[in-house]
């Protein structure tokens, strides 16, 4: 007999499990780099969507509405692949990344890193690994 975990983790149907809000985790990397570019949520419909156009459809927890990433921007992200983790409550899209990523004009949300450590003596201050790549001044209207 196999429990509903075993399905879900090693069957072969897409059964994402959703949080309390009804979302699950998205993790967006560059599908020829592999470069982390974003962090955001979908629900069911937006995964939908998503598999429908093909480009990246989240769910904008702040707005509280459907998100298609780049309707605003101009810097849409086409979906390559999409990966699902063995419990299935997160998701990979590999996408290739009109444009850049990142609202601050970042090519990736994840232009800084954590530097120093507590535990060395040294104070935790946070680094920039990146430069913008475009003035988001003159690219989102809001």
């Amino acid at each position: 007999m196999t429990s509903p975990n075993n399905t879900r983790e090693l069957g072969n149907e897409l059964d994402i499990k959703l949080d309390a809000q009804g979302l699950f985790t998205v993790v967006t990397v560059d599908a020829d780099t592999n470069q982390v570019l974003m962090v955001a949520f979908m629900n069911r419909e937006a995964l939908a969507k998503t598999m429908e156009t093909g480009k990246a459809t989240y769910w904008s927890r702040s707005r509280n509405k459907f998100w298609v990433k780049g309707e605003e921007s101009g810097h849409v992200q086409q979906v390559r692949e999409i990966l699902v983790d063995c419990d299935q409550d997160a998701l990979v899209l590999k996408v290739h990344q009109q444009g850049v990523a990142c609202h601050n004009g970042y090519r990736s949300c994840f232009y800084r890193r954590v530097a120093g450590s507590p535990r060395t003596g040294s104070s935790v201050a946070l680094e920039f690994i990146a430069k913008p790549e475009i003035d988001p001044k003159a690219v989102y209207k809001h």
